[in-house]
């Protein structure tokens, strides 16, 4: 019975996180899909539509908006409203996670975060990334102090420390594969060669 269940387990391992893959994948296609064809039809004949197209028009939708963001009229409308989200009270909590996940995911693109840091605490090593060199000076002032993010394994989360640079030890691994392993909790998907 243990012989089976080991296999049914492993069984589970192999599959899971490709079909897992797969159908969020599929999923954001489909969605995207799904929200672009109802407008796509009102805009263009039923002749002209074919199955493949709201996707594209989604695509060419958001690098559009990705373009306009950085036009000076439009920057300033996207920092407006970020305002007003944040101050309406049950809407600045939706919209502050959402943002600071978005910060997460795009963790390796931010100038300011590329470095791989381990530091000390309660006698552990725990891996952190250097997110907050300007933030630490306006803060601390004089005291040297950088802010570090240290993510929580199995969750988007995490802490922010302001530590003493010096308390710092620099790592040789990319930002990914260190925030895979932060939150994962070491476990590796594939072995180092």
């Amino acid at each position: 019975m243990n012989k089976l269940i080991s296999l049914l387990l492993k069984g589970l391992v192999a599959v899971l996180p490709i079909g897992l893959t797969v159908y969020l994948i599929y999923w954001l296609l489909a969605t995207g899909e799904a929200l672009a064809q109802p407008i796509l039809l009102f805009l263009i004949p039923d002749v002209l539509y074919f199955p493949g197209l709201g996707l594209l028009a989604t695509l060419g939708t958001l690098m559009l908006i990705g373009f306009l963001v950085n036009l000076y009229g439009v920057r300033y409308l996207v920092k407006l409203s970020h305002n007003i989200f944040e101050r309406i009270p049950l809407v600045k909590s939706i919209y502050g996670a959402i943002k600071d996940m978005m910060m997460v995911f795009n963790l390796a693109e931010k100038k300011e975060m590329k470095n791989v840091v381990s530091l000390e605490w309660n006698g552990a090593q725990v891996i952190g990334f250097v997110t907050g060199e300007q933030t630490g000076k306006q803060l601390f002032g004089e005291q040297d102090l950088v802010g570090v993010y240290v993510p929580l394994s199995y969750q988007i989360g995490g802490i922010t420390l302001y530590i003493s640079r010096d308390r710092l030890t620099e790592l040789d691994v990319g930002v990914e594969e260190a925030m895979r392993l932060a939150l994962t909790a070491g476990v590796q998907s594939k072995p180092k060669t």
